[in-house]
């Protein structure tokens, strides 16, 4: 048999006895075209030369014996060459890893960072940096709050000087644009000439694109306007030395997803790649492959069949022959940092603050909580995706009861469901529940920002619903509070004089003395990429979801490397007696426990039953508890 490739057309020659009708179905499988009285297959595609190696490595395993084209034996050469130099890479990760490593390679490391690094780095900065300058493409899971930016700000720096790189491009969310930009400054003592490509339209970018960037220190861009751009930013890494960073890179997890595929596209042209989240496998183990794939071209860390084993072993829970194989192909390509390493002051998570609720709350509360109650009677008449659907929404309901009861009036996605027929009495309390009383939080969260503001003037107050956000706000400026919020709408950029961006919201809130001591924020824009550490010691969680993922990151926006060393950090949870509060509360700390141990306990992220305390549908699984004994 032959192969060869022409251009862009792979070909495999054969005669009529070489192949079996079997291995002529797999090279079906792989996209060729059989071409008709030839004895030949052919593919044509811009992802051809993956493809040949994929067909010789076929090949390889099935004993087939073939020749190759003269180019197709130089790609060969080259793809062994890249290959063993991976393998003497990940061994020398693995040993580092392991506490065997040349003492002087890494003294020399240690005396640049002296040299060059304005901060002052942490011993596990210091070794973390030191894995990700030896690898080049290396991943970092250490626990939020940890010093990740810092610490791939510092490797990005050697490599520059080594002229390895030019240039440090970022993807990630709008909120991590913020730290990137102050990182930059205070690890290295100079301001980035900075470019958002986010922050201009999409043919103003081209331009960027295409014009000499020699100048730029720091690109960010979302994962939106990346995966808008590919193409483009594929052919500018090309001409440039490329230090690509995915922040929050859980974002990338879905396999064949819009942004993962373009991602891992585009960065085949970067010099060095690297990957920094907390949460690598928020939903299981093949979260990870894209990440790899992203750091090492797709399957080179791990084969499609070693892939599928982890697949059927996690679908089966056998977990433990999952993590020999994850632990055997990963381990060397990633460093983590546990929360025990970080010499942190240990958290204080204050007694829950048991409120009444005020009586036209409680009435409301207790009318609609017994409407679900006796609803769910008939769940089981509903299809699947419509009861899902009515779960959540019922739910979310309730919470909405648990920050502001006029909230129920907003709409739900995907939940049309009238709770109030034949409530008229109902109806009218909740449209025009502020002429007759104020929520029972609201009177305690005020009571409980003076107290705490005889020690401290900084509290970051976290709801998830952005009417409350408002009625809080207008609250504590009637009260002579001085206070900004952040949401989802927050601009990033300046478009009118008088309305602060996220940024600027941001430092001004840090600022000792500045004009905003209390910050209104939501989870779900806030919760991730941002500190508050140096001068916020203080979190008060006025509602609370069901999201453990995002009540752990906000926990750490104010418990983190550069500050909680000495201060402490506060919680404090506003609660309702006798209502879904004490659930969600309960629910929350269970999965909080159960992570810590798993974290703290492990030196790595795999020798753990990750069904412990994923839960992808947990407004479902709060109704199904709730309203299976009606305990309420």
């Amino acid at each position: 048999m032959q192969i060869t490739l022409n251009g862009n057309t792979l070909n495999v020659f054969y005669t009529y006895d070489e192949l079996s009708q079997v291995q002529k179905n797999q090279i079906r499988y792989y996209g060729f075209i059989h071409v008709p009285n030839q004895n030949r297959f052919q593919q044509s595609d811009d992802g051809i030369i993956s493809m040949a190696l994929k067909i010789i490595a076929y090949c390889d395993r099935q004993a087939i014996h073939y020749s190759l084209s003269d180019n197709l034996i130089e790609l060969r050469e080259n793809q062994l060459k890249m290959e063993n130099a991976f393998m003497e890479v990940k061994l020398e990760a693995a040993n580092y890893k392991n506490g065997i490593f040349n003492k002087k390679n890494f003294d020399s490391f240690c005396c640049f960072v002296n040299m060059n690094i304005k901060r002052k780095l942490k011993e596990h900065q210091i070794k973390a940096a030191y894995h990700h300058w030896v690898l080049k493409n290396a991943a970092n899971f250490s626990v939020p709050g940890s010093g990740k930016t810092t610490t791939l700000i510092t490797v990005y720096e050697k490599l520059k000087q080594e002229k390895t790189v030019n240039t440090l491009f970022v993807v990630g969310p709008l909120s991590s644009f913020t730290a990137w930009k102050n990182e930059y400054f205070q690890t290295l003592g100079k301001n980035a000439k900075i470019c958002i490509l986010s922050n201009y339209r999409k043919q103003e970018r081209l331009g960027i694109y295409y014009e000499d960037q020699n100048d730029i220190d720091l690109f960010l861009t979302t994962f939106q306007t990346f995966s808008n751009d590919y193409k483009n930013i594929k052919k500018f890494f090309l001409h440039n030395n490329i230090f690509l960073v995915i922040d929050e890179a859980h974002y990338i997890k879905q396999i064949d997803g819009k942004w993962s595929s373009k991602i891992i596209d585009a960065s085949v042209n970067a010099k060095a790649k690297y990957v920094l989240t907390g949460t690598p496998c928020p939903k299981g183990y093949t979260d990870l492959f894209n990440l790899f794939d992203f750091l090492w071209g797709k399957n080179n860390t791990i084969s499609e069949h070693e892939k599928a084993q982890i697949y059927h072993y996690e679908k089966n829970k056998e977990y433990k022959k999952a993590q020999v194989i994850i632990k055997n192909k990963f381990g060397p390509l990633f460093y983590r940092v546990r929360k025990t390493e970080l010499g942190l002051t240990k958290p204080v998570f204050h007694d829950p603050i048991i409120l009444k609720m005020n009586p036209i709350e409680r009435n409301i509360y207790d009318r609609i909580f017994r409407r679900i109650s006796e609803l769910s009677y008939f769940d089981g008449e509903k299809n699947f995706m419509t009861l899902l659907n009515l779960k959540r929404g019922r739910i979310i309901r309730l919470r909405q009861m648990m920050s502001y009861t006029k909230l129920l009036r907003t709409a739900i996605d995907n939940y049309e469901e009238n709770l109030f027929d034949n409530m008229n009495d109902i109806s009218n309390l909740i449209l025009n529940y502020d002429k007759y009383e104020k929520p029972s939080k609201l009177i305690k969260l005020l009571d409980l920002i003076n107290t705490i503001q005889h020690k401290d003037k900084k509290i970051v107050i976290w709801t998830n619903f952005l009417g409350t956000i408002a009625l809080i706000e207008k609250k504590l400026k009637k009260n002579e509070i001085n206070c900004s919020h952040i949401t989802g709408s927050t601009p990033t950029i300046e478009k009118q004089k008088n309305i602060l961006t996220r940024e600027q919201i941001i430092n001004e809130f840090l600022s000792e003395n500045s004009s905003i001591d209390v910050l209104i924020a939501n989870p779900g824009a806030c919760a991730e990429s941002i500190s508050l550490h140096k001068t916020c010691y203080h979190a008060i969680y006025y509602d609370l979801s069901y999201n453990c993922a995002q009540y752990l990151q906000s926990l750490d926006r104010i418990h983190r490397v550069g500050g909680s060393e000495v201060h402490k950090a506060n919680y404090y949870f506003l609660q309702y007696e006798n209502t879904i509060d004490s659930d969600i509360l309960d629910n929350l700390f269970e999965k909080r426990n159960k992570m810590y141990d798993i974290i703290e306990n492990n030196s790595d992220i795999f020798g753990y039953d990750i069904s412990a305390f994923i839960d992808i549908e947990e407004d479902k699984s709060a109704y199904d508890r709730i309203f299976k004994n009606n305990e309420f």
